[in-house]
């Protein structure tokens, strides 16, 4: 499909093995919900999910076996795949190792001693935020912030859904912008732009939400009780491997060379302060590597299926009916939008909706001119707006989790007013292009497919 000459014949029925893969997951999260299972969404593991797809694949598609399983195998094998797996591995090492030697910790407690006791709620939003961030992980920043947002908003007297909305919406906008994220990393690499672009271009859509957001939160999340400033234990140097990731990644220098130099910057610092010696600093650096695995063999895996429902003709069959519905570059936008949008909606996985999507995305930027950097931007921000709302996500299930049952995701999801804020922001976006500086001093150059 690199050319209207080579353009498969559209095939409804090739979409078939990618319909049994979302029947599963989302079925199978249905079921489990409906019987009371803890993050029913989340038992049934993906990658069996797709490789079940890749098994009618097998079954349905035309050619020996042989055939079919190098066409699978070519899929896996894609270099954007490859180069979004090491990625992972790489960006999953970082968060590890940054984490044994303390630089979470140090990062909430920085955070917490140096925000005044009466801007908690809007406090918890930037907190949760830069961990996010620095961490590429909004469900990591939950697990670090909240129980500790649990314990400040009983102690002042904090509407407690007002304060769980507040670390939820600053963990969406963290790992929707963060460079190290995965979904970040699927978005770009599906789109083939460089990450620091796509959050240049995020930053403009998101950041305005963002501070209203907070601004909302310091007018109508201000304690009833102001308690005592603490001074809680932190250490600065603990939170520089973050900055330097950060710095360099958005500077544009190689993401293979950032994440790496992060991860031995993380390491020195714990070995320097005791919290790492080399065995454990190696074992931390493996744990990081084997914590993307889901996510890993969700890419190669789904790489491969996309590959083989791409030769069948499906994903030509998708962009025939959605091209009856676009009109134009803004219409062509809103396709992207909504597309990951739904997909998110059902499988509750946004790097996954965003890996599902790529390629379908990829072939609309094509057709209507949409900037790859304005795709990539448009899939991962309404996956992680979808992902942030819907009950059944994991980070809406976190939330019931952490304050034990006390507060629902009904409760939480009307106050959610980032997500909120970003919703229109996103839409506004589309059809007022405030946040197309970067496109404009950097056009896409559609022939070499790279920014001049």
């Amino acid at each position: 499909m690199d050319n209207k000459s080579n353009k498969v014949k559209a095939n409804g029925k090739a979409l078939i093995p990618f319909l049994t893969f979302i029947v599963i997951y989302l079925g199978s999260g249905i079921i489990l919900q409906s019987k009371g299972v803890e993050m029913a969404f989340y038992q049934f593991p993906a990658p069996v999910a797709v490789f079940c797809g890749v098994i009618v694949a097998f079954i349905m598609f035309k050619g020996t076996i042989n055939e079919k399983f190098m066409r699978f195998i070519h899929g896996c094998g894609n270099e954007d795949i490859i180069i979004m797996c090491v990625i992972y591995l790489l960006a999953g090492a970082f968060a590890g190792v940054s984490k044994a030697m303390g630089g979470v910790d140090s990062t909430v407690n920085l955070g917490l001693t140096f925000i005044p006791a009466q801007y908690i709620a809007a406090g918890l939003f930037v907190i949760s935020a830069f961990i996010s961030i620095a961490t590429g992980t909004s469900c990591g920043a939950l697990a670090a912030v909240a129980p500790i947002a649990v314990g400040l908003a009983t102690k002042a007297g904090l509407n407690l859904p007002l304060t769980m909305a507040a670390v939820v919406g600053g963990a969406m906008f963290g790992d929707n912008l963060s460079v190290i994220s995965d979904t970040t990393i699927a978005a770009t690499r599906t789109q083939g732009c460089e990450m620091r672009d796509k959050f240049k271009l995020n930053l403009f859509i998101a950041l305005p939400p963002a501070i209203i957001a907070i601004i909302l939160l310091i007018i109508f999340g201000h304690p009833t009780n102001v308690p005592q400033m603490q001074v809680y234990d932190y250490n600065i140097i603990k939170v520089l491997p973050y900055l330097f990731v950060l710095t360099l990644s958005i500077a544009g220098l190689n993401v293979f060379a950032v994440l790496t130099g992060g991860i031995f910057v993380s390491g020195i610092i714990g070995l320097l302060y005791g919290q790492l010696t080399p065995l454990s600093f190696a074992q931390h650096t493996f744990s990081g590597f084997t914590s993307m695995t889901d996510i890993f063999l969700v890419s190669m895996i789904t790489g491969g299926l996309a590959h083989m429902v791409t030769q069948e003709g499906g994903l030509q069959y998708i962009l025939d009916r959605i091209q009856k519905m676009i009109k134009g570059k803004k219409s062509a936008e809103a396709g992207i939008a909504t597309l990951v949008a739904l997909t998110d909606a059902a499988i509750a996985n946004n790097t996954v909706s965003i890996i599902i999507n790529g390629p379908i995305a990829k072939e609309i930027s094509e057709e209507y001119k949409v900037d790859p950097r304005r795709s990539a931007s448009l899939l991962d921000i309404f996956a992680c707006i979808m992902q942030g709302i819907i009950p059944y996500g994991a980070q809406m299930l976190m939330v019931g989790s952490f304050t034990k049952g006390a507060v629902s995701p009904i409760q939480v999801i009307p106050l959610l007013w980032y997500q909120q804020l970003l919703i229109v922001s996103a839409i506004v976006s589309m059809y007022i292009p405030f946040a197309d500086n970067i496109i404009r001093k950097h056009p896409w150059n559609w022939e070499k497919g790279k920014a001049i």
